[in-house]
Formats: C-alpha cells, sequence, structure tokens
C-alpha cells in the first residue's frame, strides 16, 4: 500500500509502506483515473505533476490494489512570467519579470515558469506563494559575483540582535543567496524543472576560502514556516545547496540534488537549528556532505540554545558525498529527535558520521539517536563518530587533538550518548567497519549495533576513517572503539577483515550476542 505525502494546486507526492530501503520491491505504473502517468517507477516515493487545481483525482497503482481520491488545492491566481515579458532564452535577463511575478502574485496564488532558461540574478519569494518551475524549466543564476549583493551577518532592532547570514554555524557577512526567504510562511517551490546556480561556470569554487564575504547558497530560508520543495532538481550551488536556518515545519519530496564531487563545501541539504523538518524521497550526488543536521557553533548555540529538532530522513539516496548523513560539526544547540531509515549509500566517503570537538559547548547534546533500515555500497567507512574533528582556525591545534587524561568536562564540552546503529547492509566497504572516537574527558555514552553486517572489496585501497589529527590510513579493519562507556553488539558479522574486527581502545563494557 501506498499514502498520501503531499498535495498542491498543481502536484502530489506519494510515498510505499513498506521496510525496503529507497527502491520498491519491483517496478510499477502509476495510473492517474485509471490510466498510465508516466514512465514505469522504482523507488518507494513518486510524484505526479501537471494536475489542475481544486480537482479530485484518483492514484492507484500496478504493485497492489491500494487506491487513493484526493483534490488538489485551490488557488487565487496563475502569473506566468513569459506572458509578463521574460524571454526564457538563457541570454536575457529576467530577473525583473521572475520577481515581479513572485511580488505581484497574491496570496494562495502560483507564479509559472514554463519550458525554457530564465537567466536571473538572486531571487527573494514572499509568503503564500507556489513558484512552479515546470518540466523543460531551468532558473539559471547569473554568474557574475556583483549580481550577488552583500548581506550583513546582523542587524539590531530596537537593540535586539537579528541574523541575517551565516557561514558554518556563525554570523558571517554573505553574498545574497540566489533563492531567498526571511521570516516568511506558506511558500511553496514544485515542478520538474531545475534552479541552477550556475557556479560550475562562474568563479565561486575557484576561490572557496579567504573570503570576507561567504559565498551564497543556492536556497536560503532564515526564520520561515511552513516551507515545502517538491519535485525540483536543484545543482550547482557556489556553496551549500539548501540551507533552511531557524525555520519551522519543512517538507523536501522528490528532490534532486546534484554538484560535482569536485565543487567545494557543495553540501546537499543543510537544516540548522530546524524544528520539524521531512526530508524524504530525495536523491542527492553532491561534493560535501549529502545532507548535515546542524545547529550553531558555540556562540549560537549558547545565545539561542535552539537545538535541530524533529527531523526524519526517510527513503532517500546518497551518493559520491564526503557523508551521507551527517550530524555537526556545527551542533552547539544539540540534536534530538531524529528519525533515519530506509535510505541507500553510494560511494560516499563515510555513511552515518557525527562530528564534532571541544569547544562546541555544553549545550552541545546529541542523545538517543536512531539509524535503521540502510543499505550502503562501495561506502569506505560506513559509521563514524569522531569528537576530535579538525574545523575551524584551531582545528589542528592541540587543544582539540589532545589525548591529556588532565583534560577536565567545562562549559565547552560537547555530549554524545546513546546510538543504535539496526538493520543495516553494508558491501564493498575499504578503509573499515566503523570508526568511534569519544573524548578523553567526556566518552560517547553507548554505541549499539544490531543486525549490522560489513562486507569488504578485494583490492580495497587505504584511507584516513575520519577527518582529525595522528590518525593513520587503514585497510579493510573492523570497528575502532576508543572512549566509547558501552559497545553492544548484536548479530553482527564481518566478512573480508585482513585487520582485526574490533579494535580496542579505553572502552568501557563491551557486549557480543
Amino acid at each position: 500500500m501506498f499514502k498520501k505525502l503531499f498535495v498542491s494546486s498543481v502536484s502530489a507526492c506519494f510515498e510505499f509502506v513498506n521496510k525496503n530501503p529507497y527502491y520498491s520491491p519491483k517496478a510499477y505504473t502509476v495510473y492517474l483515473d485509471g490510466k498510465p502517468f508516466g514512465e514505469e517507477r522504482e523507488t518507494n516515493v513518486f510524484s505526479v505533476f501537471g494536475l489542475k487545481p481544486d480537482t479530485v483525482y484518483t492514484v492507484t497503482t500496478s504493485a497492489d490494489n491500494c487506491k487513493i481520491t484526493f483534490k488538489t488545492q485551490t488557488e487565487t491566481e496563475v502569473l506566468n512570467v513569459k506572458a509578463l515579458g521574460a524571454k526564457a532564452d538563457g541570454v536575457s535577463d529576467d530577473t525583473y519579470y521572475v520577481q515581479m511575478a513572485i511580488d505581484r502574485c497574491p496570496d494562495g496564488g502560483r507564479v509559472e515558469l514554463d519550458e525554457g532558461t530564465y537567466l536571473v540574478r538572486p531571487i527573494v519569494l514572499k509568503s503564500g506563494i507556489t513558484l512552479e518551475i515546470k518540466k523543460g524549466a531551468v532558473l539559471l543564476g547569473d554568474t557574475r559575483e556583483e549580481s550577488y549583493p552583500y548581506v550583513p551577518a546582523r542587524i539590531y532592532k530596537g537593540g535586539r540582535e537579528e541574523i541575517l547570514a551565516s557561514w558554518e554555524g556563525e554570523p558571517f557577512d554573505c553574498h545574497q543567496s540566489f533563492i531567498s526567504a526571511y521570516g516568511q510562511k506558506n511558500i511553496k517551490v514544485i515542478g520538474e524543472g531545475v534552479i541552477n546556480g550556475n557556479a560550475d561556470n562562474s568563479s565561486w569554487w575557484a576561490t572557496p576560502k579567504g573570503r570576507k564575504v561567504a559565498r551564497p547558497r543556492l536556497v536560503f530560508l532564515n526564520k520561515c514556516k511552513n516551507v515545502v520543495f517538491h519535485g525540483v532538481t536543484c545543482k550547482n550551488s557556489a556553496s551549500w545547496n539548501l540551507h533552511p536556518f531557524f525555520s519551522q515545519n519543512l517538507r523536501f519530496y522528490g528532490l534532486q540534488v546534484q554538484n560535482p564531487y569536485t565543487g567545494p563545501n557543495t553540501d546537499g541539504l543543510d537544516p540548522e537549528s530546524c524544528d520539524k523538518v521531512d526530508i524524504i524521497g530525495c536523491k542527492f550526488s553532491v561534493g560535501d556532505d549529502c545532507c548535515a543536521i546542524k545547529a550553531g557553533k558555540l556562540y549560537m548555540g549558547k545565545t539561542y540554545k535552539t537545538p535541530a529538532n524533529n527531523h526524519t530522513l526517510r527513503n532517500n539516496l546518497f551518493e559520491n558525498g564526503h557523508g551521507a548523513i551527517v550530524l555537526g560539526s556545527e551542533m552547539s544547540g544539540g540534536v534530538k529527535n531524529l528519525s533515519v531509515s530506509q535510505c541507500v549509500f553510494k560511494h560516499t566517503d563515510r555513511g552515518l558520521r557525527i562530528k564534532t570537538r571541544r569547544g562546541r559547548g555544553k549545550d552541545g547534546i546529541i542523545d538517543g539517536v536512531v539509524f535503521e533500515n540502510i543499505k550502503m555500497i562501495n561506502v569506505i567507512t560506513p559509521l563514524v563518530i569522531n569528537m576530535y574533528y579538525y574545523c575551524d582556525p584551531d582545528g589542528h591545534t592541540e587543544f582539540v587533538w589532545s589525548r591529556d587524561k588532565s583534560n577536565r568536562v567545562d562549559e565547552g564540552t560537547p555530549y554524545l550518548g546513546r546510538f543504535l546503529f539496526r538493520d543495516i547492509d553494508c558491501t564493498d566497504c575499504e578503509c573499515m567497519a566503523g570508526y568511534f572516537d569519544g573524548l578523553v574527558e567526556q566518552p560517547v555514552k553507548e554505541i549499539t549495533l544490531e543486525n549490522v553486517r560489513f562486507s569488504f572489496k578485494e583490492d580495497a585501497k587505504p584511507f584516513v576513517p575520519a577527518m582529525l589529527e595522528h590518525v593513520r590510513q587503514y585497510c579493510k579493519e573492523g570497528l575502532y572503539v576508543d572512549n566509547v562507556e558501552s559497545l553492544v553488539l548484536k548479530n553482527v558479522t564481518f566478512e573480508g577483515v585482513a585487520g582485526e574486527k574490533i579494535i580496542r581502545k579505553n572502552c568501557g563494557s563491551v557486549t557480543e550476542n
């Protein structure tokens, strides 16, 4: 059977209810009102586009006897950007027409981009509208850096600080993002078209570091509520692709997020200090972490105490990134109520990756996290927990990497509690099965692996399992466990391990059954 996830005025999204990671048990055809709709599908999440507003439809599939009848939403007005004067030829500047359509669109209305390439400078969204990027339509970013205005890190209203721009967990002056919204609500961005930041044809990637004004994101949502992205392809961002920031009730369904592996800091989707985020049925292939759950660095965590809360990641495909699903390293506000299930990882450096370090603060608490029903294929190191991550200007100093037992828990010490990795199958690993490295003064509380299988490539190559100082390369090793209070292994198997199955250092209890 399948269930309804989302309905707009012109689209809908559905999800099969099963235990298969990402892919359905067999290919199937979708029927809309009894007629085949689109090509044969193979994923657990499917969508239908090109619907009419305020209309009743019935969806069935060849996979089962389930039938869902739904009604599309009503809308107040449709503004076609070409009808307003946009050329959509990929050469003319269509910024005025796209932004005018958004600004003129009434609450409950839809801005429509037909087939064509709309070359634009940064676009700002507003409350109550739907932006539909239809199949064959491309929203293409201007390549000139001067087209992306400076946004100050903070302003003050009545003596109160307002954060307008952020870079890697701290207030920082930024170039305006390609698409942005501040303090808006009830926004939908839908369709089968493309949001292309065009950074591959610009200078953003050539000089990624040392900038006084940080590179723009493809999409930046600051203090927004009730936002849905459905179906669109996001690609070639100057830095992070989608960056929700202190926002609530966000849903990402059926997206494709694409950046070349060589694109620096081109994370896929990084919700930071957000509440209630659903990421379902999406496909990622990027140049850094595919999806990173964040909650700011020390200043943001200590000042605003806003955790990443109540996130659901399900039925997603993660490819060709540094990490597939990552927690941190900016996690000073904490991470809680996170559910990750039914995902497939392919060809990432690391799979489930938790990273932090001294200085993240006592509010940096991650606890009670469950990752389950995951399939990993050719992930170099499937599981990583690293509390010595060498980020930030002082990342390579003794303060971060010290193993001195005289270190004490203080205001800057983060806490990692209990983690459950369950029903996970890892094939063609290379470096090692897992690398778990807690702080000397604050060990990881408990790590449980249940029904987990690791198998290694015959021609595996040596690799560094985690990003920290003084760690060597490994090849075809098992689990490295250091400064972990409790390790519980239930039905954990290793195939093709050349070294030790468990490399144990400064570890409390180890339970195997």
